[in-house]
């Protein structure tokens, strides 16, 4: 497979290696399987030579490369401040990545990218109606950007047509194990092995509740009265009464917002607490699920293995 590696300034250097060394791994570990596929990487820019977010220098093929490739690959930017990011995938300095993104699936090449990099794939238009995942922490902010794709924080690769996207920064990693996965399952559990990468099916394991919710005053001040009552049978008509919003308000807000409903917003903050119960102290599961609003404890250990992709004797190791 002839695999484009596209580089650009302020590439995400962490990224950047993680893909190159997970194929380069591929096609050197792929003489212990029979009859082995290869990728032949070609790492393309718009110079000759690309400064990285961190300041490195990486030497590049021009871009024409990618009309020959077979999957055009583009590692995450340098960037985590939302406003910052926004103003770089939708502004000049971008636009040359954009238009070579749309081009390519204009071409019928695939395309894959990760982290913040899937925002330089809606802003190319090449994720219009499809699902989708990015970093965790951006998601509400990718979700109110590009409201016509399907997006999926939960999971840590999703591949949609002929668009694959993964999550946040080292999900790099499982972007690349996912290519060598899709031409041999044997391989990448064998890179995966002499790499030491835990398979990691969801992001939920990372997601941190509150820093979603603090991106609305509603959904905030949702997530403090949820907290408080963690123990109790929680009404959300009760909850928009006291916050002073209609029950549709705070249904439609905590969606826009975070992706999900209410009740499934409480049963993150239901599962977090317990996860972090689980590991730092010895309470047994029974307690801990009547300290997340739990009358029976097998209903808390679905709902963590459900989200966490954890059982509970897992969690308490983590």
């Amino acid at each position: 497979m002839q695999v484009a590696i596209l580089v650009y300034d302020g590439v995400f250097d962490s990224g950047l290696a993680a893909i190159l060394d997970v194929l380069d791994g591929a096609n050197a570990m792929g003489e212990e399987i029979s009859e082995p596929p290869a990728w032949n990487v070609t790492t393309v820019g718009f110079r000759p030579q690309v400064r990285t977010g961190a300041g490195h220098i990486v030497t590049a093929r021009p871009v024409a490369h990618v009309g020959t490739a077979d999957l055009l690959i583009v590692p995450a930017l340098a960037e985590r401040r939302p406003a910052a990011l926004l103003d770089h995938v939708g502004g000049d300095q971008s636009l040359p990545v954009r238009n070579l993104i749309a081009q390519a699936r204009e071409h019928g090449i695939p395309v894959a990218s990760a982290c913040t990099g899937t925002f330089l794939l809606a802003e190319a238009g090449v994720l219009h109606g499809l699902r989708a995942t990015t970093s965790w922490w951006l998601a509400p902010v990718f979700r109110a950007r590009y409201p016509t794709v399907q997006l999926d924080q939960s999971k840590m690769v999703i591949a949609s047509g002929e668009v694959t996207t993964a999550g946040a920064a080292f999900g790099h990693v499982d972007l690349a194990l996912a290519i060598v996965r899709a031409s041999s399952p044997a391989l990448a559990d064998l890179v995966a092995r002499y790499l030491v990468v835990d398979e990691r099916p969801s992001q939920s394991a990372y997601t941190i509740p509150s820093a979603l919710a603090q991106r609305d005053p509603t959904v905030a001040a949702f997530e403090r009265w949820a907290r408080e009552r963690l123990a109790e049978p929680i009404s959300v008509p009760e909850a928009a009464r006291s916050l002073g919003v209609s029950e549709r308000t705070l249904q439609r807000t905590v969606q826009r917002v975070l992706g999900t409903s209410p009740i499934r917003f409480i049963q993150d903050l239901r599962v977090e607490r317990a996860a972090h119960l689980l590991r730092t102290t010895d309470l047994p599961l029974e307690t801990i699920s009547r300290k997340v609003g739990y009358e029976h404890a097998n209903t808390l250990r679905v709902l963590l293995r459900e989200r966490t992709g954890k059982t509970t004797s897992a969690l308490r190791r983590f």
